[in-house]
C-alpha cells in the first residue's frame, strides 16, 4: 500500500487491519472542490469524482463502500455484499446509513466527512472493522454505540477490546452551536462531572457556544464501553490548504475515511 504522503494513517493499527483518511491531496478536481473530491452531491464533475474515488481505492488496495449519509445511526451490514465487483456497487447504492461493519477483506467500511467526525473502529485479532460519520445529530442519536454494539456482536467481543481512531473535524474554536444543540446534549453533559466543560460560551456572543465534538465523542464512546481511543486532534476549519470545510466554504469536497481487514 502506497499512500500519498499528505494523507493520514492512524497509529498503532491491529494486527491485519488497514486504515488511511485521504485530504485534498492526490486528486484531479478542480476548485472548489481541489483536487481528491469524493463526494458525488456537492457539484463537482462526475468523471472527476469517480477518477478520485478510482484512485483512493488503488491507493488502499480495498474497495470503499461509499454511504448514503443522512446523519442518523443505522449500521449497514457490508458482508451482505456479494462478490463480483459490479454487483457490489449496484448493491452499495442500496445502503441509506452513517456507519458500516464488515468482517471480509479487500471491502473498506468508508464514511464522506468535511467537518463532521470520522471514526474508525477495529476488532481483536483482526476480526472485524466499522466506520461512523458523526456530525452533532448523529452523535446524539448514537450512531457511535450502535457501531460499537454491531461489531462487538459480529465479532464476539467487548467494547473494552475494540480499537478506535478519530480523524479530523470541525475543532473546539470554530464549532459555534446555538441553544438547539445545547439543549440536545444539556442533560447528558449535567450526568457526568466536568462534561458540560465541553461547552463553552462564546465570548461577545449570546445565545451561541464552542463545542468539543471530539470529546463529546470520547466521552459517549467511554460510556460505551470503549477503553482505547486515539485522533481528533485536528481542526478541518483551520487548516484549508489540507482539509474541507463545509463549515468554512459552503461550496466544497469531500474527504474520506476508511478502514478494512487485509487477510
Amino acid at each position: 500500500m502506497t499512500l500519498p504522503p499528505q494523507w493520514i494513517v492512524p497509529a498503532d493499527l491491529p494486527h491485519g487491519v488497514g486504515a488511511a483518511m485521504s485530504t485534498r491531496a492526490a486528486g484531479v478536481s478542480r476548485p472548489p472542490w481541489d483536487s481528491l473530491n469524493v463526494g458525488d452531491a456537492v457539484g463537482d464533475e462526475p468523471q472527476a469524482v469517480a477518477e478520485n474515488r478510482r484512485r483512493f481505492a488503488a491507493a488502499i488496495g480495498a474497495q470503499p463502500v461509499f454511504l448514503r449519509q443522512v446523519h442518523g445511526s443505522r449500521v449497514a451490514d457490508l458482508d451482505r455484499l456479494g462478490a463480483d465487483p459490479q454487483e457490489r456497487g449496484a448493491q452499495a447504492s442500496l445502503f441509506e446509513a452513517d456507519a458500516s461493519v464488515c468482517t471480509v477483506p479487500a471491502l473498506a467500511c468508508a464514511v464522506q466527512v468535511a467537518d463532521c467526525l470520522p471514526v474508525l473502529l477495529a476488532a481483536p485479532r483482526g476480526r472485524g472493522v466499522a466506520a461512523a460519520h458523526a456530525g452533532w445529530r448523529g452523535l446524539a442519536g448514537g450512531v457511535l454505540e450502535a457501531a460499537v454494539a454491531a461489531l462487538c456482536e459480529r465479532c464476539a467481543c467487548s467494547p473494552a477490546e475494540l480499537w478506535v481512531w478519530m480523524g479530523p473535524c470541525i475543532g473546539p474554536r470554530q464549532f459555534e452551536v446555538g441553544a438547539d444543540v445545547l439543549q440536545v446534549f444539556g442533560g447528558e453533559a449535567c450526568d457526568r462531572a466536568g462534561e458540560a466543560a465541553l461547552f463553552r460560551a462564546r465570548p461577545g456572543v449570546s445565545s451561541k457556544w464552542l463545542a468539543d465534538l471530539p470529546a463529546l465523542a470520547r466521552a459517549r464512546l467511554e460510556r460505551a464501553g470503549v477503553a482505547r481511543v486515539g485522533g481528533g486532534n485536528w481542526c478541518t476549519v483551520e487548516e484549508p490548504s489540507r482539509f474541507f470545510s463545509f463549515r468554512r466554504d459552503r461550496i466544497t469536497g469531500r474527504m474520506v475515511a476508511a478502514i478494512w481487514l487485509t487477510r
